[in-house]
């Protein structure tokens, strides 16, 4: 199916809400879905025939900058028996407070692969995955401060007595 195909496929199936958006200026176009229903979409791609979506090769964790006070994730979905490939973005404004994590659902029970892809993006970028079956650090100590990939991300000087800097 054609980027295009798939676009209708998805407006047919959810209505006009589910797609905000698309991207096809870029070598790899993407289809911007409403956060909310990110894994309706995803469940969707994987288990109908005419797409197939069985992999997800890569979910991302995004910071769209301290102006923009938004975050975001790409997922790369591919279909092995169609050799075809797929980019989902989601997003959504965020006030970068430290109790007032991004929050997203969670694709975890859709695709086994999120289930790290979307801890190393809650470790390293803030973003919490609501739902996910066990959302903690993977990379980074427990007690480590703050989120590394994050624009307003301040390294600190010493970690349990080691200079960083």
């Amino acid at each position: 199916m054609s980027f295009e195909e798939i676009k209708q496929l998805l407006l047919d199936k959810f209505g006009d809400e589910v797609i905000i958006g698309d991207e096809t200026g870029g070598l790899q176009p993407a289809l911007l879905i409403a956060a909310g229903r990110i894994a309706d979409v995803c469940l969707e791609l994987r288990d109908n025939p005419q797409t197939y979506f069985d992999f997800l090769s890569s979910l991302t964790g995004v910071d769209y900058g301290v102006e923009a006070n938004r975050f975001g994730v790409v997922y790369h979905l591919a279909s092995i028996p169609y050799k075809t490939q797929l980019t989902l973005k989601i997003s959504i404004e965020n006030d970068r407070s430290a109790d007032n994590l991004p929050a997203f659902p969670s694709i975890s029970h859709i695709y086994r692969t999120a289930d790290w892809h979307e801890r190393e993006a809650y470790d390293l970028a803030g973003i919490f995955f609501e739902n996910h079956p066990d959302l903690r650090r993977i990379l980074l100590p427990d007690d480590w401060e703050g989120f590394p990939l994050r624009k307003d991300y301040k390294t600190a000087e010493y970690y349990k007595g080691i200079k960083i800097d």
